[in-house]
């Protein structure tokens, strides 16, 4: 069965919208956009990521009332979240947008829609559930972050470092936060050999996480310090053990 809520408005773009340009839209379109406060505004101006779905639906003898979630991830990790409700006030009637910073204030609009009684021969209720974004496993900070990721691939000296995929996705980084792994083999018995693991994370431009891992060493002929870099900890570990090996 088609589902009749699916209205111009939230059918997908063309093209991705930018966390602004679907504020602007949703802003644009909602009759009490001026009530939000502003503090909740300039938060989300500076978004990194967003994601929009349907939460409810009711539609009975004419009437309509649909409820959407949207909800914008923020450069320290967290995230923010507004309501939409869509209704029309009479069967026929052009809908109308109102946006909430909660659910409580959204269930107290949906209160006073002047819906009828259920009836289950014209109901059709719709319960979505959202999967929300990911909360972030780090405190990421946007300062040059696709440069970094350039200019540590190209210090890498190992053959089996990231592909050309993993280089590419790294191009749409908008932020990035460095911390260093401890654990084997760390300081050898050799004298001047020494090994540092350090975990490289990523924000993508679509809010996914993507991470490097650096292992710096002195595990050369000549003593001088290498870089590697691994797509996973395991990987940077088994290559850790493997020249710490080599120099016992």
């Amino acid at each position: 069965m088609s589902v009749p809520y699916e209205t111009a408005e939230h059918e997908p773009a063309e093209s991705p919208e930018s966390p602004e340009e679907h504020l602007a839209r949703l802003l644009g379109r909602a009759l009490n956009s001026f009530e939000l406060p502003d503090e909740v505004i300039r938060q989300l101006d500076c978004a990194l990521a967003h994601d929009s779905s349907l939460h409810s639906a009711h539609h009975s003898a004419g009437l309509h009332r649909e409820t959407y979630r949207h909800t914008w991830l923020l450069h320290d990790g967290s995230a923010v979240t507004l309501w939409e409700l869509v209704h029309n006030t009479a069967p026929g009637s052009d809908p109308q947008h109102e946006v909430y910073v909660d659910e409580e204030e959204l269930r107290t609009a949906t209160g006073r829609l002047p819906l009828p009684p259920e009836t289950p021969d014209f109901e059709l209720p719709v319960l979505v559930q959202l999967s929300p974004i990911p909360e972030p496993r780090h405190m990421y900070v946007p300062d040059g972050s696709a440069d970094h990721a350039r200019r540590l691939l190209r210090r890498a000296e190992n053959a089996d470092r990231p592909d050309a995929e993993t280089t590419a996705l790294l191009a749409t980084a908008l932020a990035h936060q460095i911390t260093q792994a401890f654990g084997r083999p760390g300081r050898t018995a050799r004298p001047g050999l020494s090994f540092s693991l350090y975990e490289h994370a990523f924000l993508l431009r679509d809010g996914r996480e993507l991470s490097l891992w650096e292992v710096e060493h002195t595990a050369t002929p000549d003593g001088r310090h290498m870089c590697e870099v691994y797509a996973s900890e395991d990987a940077a570990r088994e290559a850790m053990d493997r020249r710490a090996a080599r120099h016992r």
